[in-house]
């Protein structure tokens, strides 16, 4: 993270202002009565717990929905923002933390959908102006690859590109560091900057308090659909970042806190060699598809009760591992064994009854089906066997009556359980997955971003059920583009690169320094 904070604007114009915006939906007030000010050369950060009304704003302002009551001005005029085209026009551009994109498009083919360009390109214009933004972010994106193809911090890359592409005159980038290396982040808070001198004004969502500090001009906190408070570039500029950070804390949970609570490094345990890996894999190797990396050569072990982190630039092999180990990809060499017992040539099914589970970082597009039940949710890799199903009948009582025990347990906030899971929010959903892979026997358990679009609540929620199943024996393995997470939750490092293992460190106090040397290319 930057160690200094930029210097902090004041007297900016506002470019958008909402003025006691309210938004219900049946049995929901989502927001009540919220006043913003997002002023022209601003970052202004948006802060608040899942729930809390952040997103439901973030539509409004993107003309997904409409206010109940109040109003929302646009360059001092009324202007009821109609449609997702409507605030196109008015140059209001949003990066969503769920993908927007078609995946069975290429990145250009996504990136010329709605421009002004769609009917006539340029020759050459797109690839110029792609690669001018592309460096300046420090991101490479093939315009020729299908986005089906690609990871998800690489479909999160094209959002913003394809943004940035547009003459924006208010950029919303919603969670867009949760897929970013440090450096990453980084060079996104640089660009930020130089948007906002250019008297752009930015709307950044995020979860990280350090990121808030570091890079907001000013920074506002919803909590239950209100605005809870708001820190002025005024204060922003006498205040350090610790104490930026506990002003924040103050104001979402109503109690000073000592520093950012997500900031603490794991000390690492000591596993003796006798004892045998739980999860063992070997020269494991996975052919390259088209746009995707392959595996070559992949060997580790987890004993029990260990937690090993795999970290890296999203887009390394990191999600061709995770599904090669699920069952979801097949291998074309090397093996993989679970207590001795290999699991080469098992289903996903198979995989998960003998105790390896895996929880996807694609919640809604891979990991659940929307538009099904919670309940049904619970059991999708279940589906046509006892006490669930049987003859391929559905047991209903059976299923309702296990759900309803893990919802109670892992304090899964639905109206019922036939509420369609898409319609949760992202830190319920997580607990449902939860739920789904550590509950009757999970024995090895592979995490994909956990924690990714959660908030701090449900961050350090997961983070504890993590720590939680590694004490009660389990193998671990975390993929995780966030080293801070890493670092607090891991006993062992490995750096994948280009789909193989470069080195693997033990969590000391020099872990920080000899991963990310790794990262870039150097000896640990």
């Amino acid at each position: 993270m930057t160690s200094a904070s930029p210097p902090r604007p004041a007297g900016k114009p506002d470019l958008v202002t909402l003025e006691r915006v309210t938004k219900r939906f049946p049995g929901i007030v989502a927001n009540n009565a919220v006043d913003l000010s997002i002023r022209a050369g601003e970052v202004h950060v948006l802060l608040g717990e899942n729930g809390a009304g952040k997103s439901t704003l973030i539509g409004m302002l993107s003309g997904l929905q409409q206010p109940t009551e109040g109003r929302i001005l646009v360059g001092g005029t009324p202007t009821p923002i109609t449609s997702p085209r409507h605030a196109l026009a008015l140059g209001i551009g949003t990066v969503f933390q769920h993908m927007m994109l078609v995946p069975t498009l290429t990145v250009a083919e996504n990136l010329l959908l709605g421009g002004s360009w769609w009917r006539r390109p340029k020759a050459g214009e797109l690839q110029a102006r792609a690669a001018e933004i592309g460096r300046t972010l420090g991101i490479s994106v093939d315009l020729g690859a299908r986005v089906e193809d690609l990871s998800l911090g690489e479909q999160q890359q094209v959002e913003i590109l394809r943004a940035l592409l547009r003459d924006s005159r208010l950029l919303i980038l919603d969670e867009s560091t949760s897929m970013l290396t440090p450096k990453g982040i980084d060079d996104l808070g640089a660009l930020m900057r130089r948007l906002a001198e250019n008297g752009l004004a930015i709307v950044f969502i995020t979860h990280k308090l350090k990121e808030a500090a570091a890079f907001g001009d000013r920074i506002s906190v919803l909590k239950l659909g209100r605005k809870v408070g708001e820190i002025t570039p005024e204060r922003l500029r006498s205040l350090g970042e610790d104490e930026i950070v506990a002003e924040i804390v103050e104001m979402m949970f109503g109690a000073r806190a000592g520093g950012d609570p997500e900031e603490a490094q794991r000390t690492a345990r000591a596993f003796p060699e006798a004892v045998a890996p739980l999860l063992e894999v070997r020269d494991l190797a996975v052919p390259a598809g088209s746009g995707t990396p392959g595996l070559s050569g992949v060997s580790f072990a987890v004993r029990p009760g260990e937690i090993l982190g795999i970290a890296g630039i999203d887009g390394n092999g990191q999600k061709q591992l995770a599904e090669a180990l699920a069952g979801q990809l097949a291998a074309s060499g090397g093996t993989i064994r679970l207590a001795g017992e290999a699991m080469d040539g098992l289903g996903v099914g198979e995989r998960h009854r003998k105790g390896l589970r895996y929880l996807t970082d694609d919640r809604l597009g891979e990991g659940t089906v929307g538009s099904f039940p919670v309940s049904i949710n619970f059991f999708l890799k279940q589906i046509g066997t006892p006490p669930f199903w049987r003859n391929g009948i559905e047991q209903t009582a059976a299923i309702d009556k296990r759900a309803g025990e893990l919802v109670r347990a892992y304090d899964v906030r639905t109206p019922s359980l036939e509420t369609p899971i898409g319609r949760l929010s992202g830190g319920n959903i997580q607990k449902i997955l939860i739920a789904r892979e550590f509950a009757d026997g999970a024995r090895a358990v592979i995490f994909n971003k956990p924690t990714y679009g959660l908030d701090l609540a449900n961050t350090l929620a997961t983070r504890q059920r993590i720590r939680d199943i590694a004490t009660g024996g389990a193998a671990v393995l975390l993929i995780s583009t966030d080293l801070e997470e890493l670092l607090g939750m891991c006993d062992r490092i490995s750096v994948m690169a280009s789909g193989a293992l470069v080195g693997t460190v033990d969590n000391a106090a020099d872990a920080r320094t000899r991963v990310g040397r790794l990262m870039i290319g150097l000896a640990a």
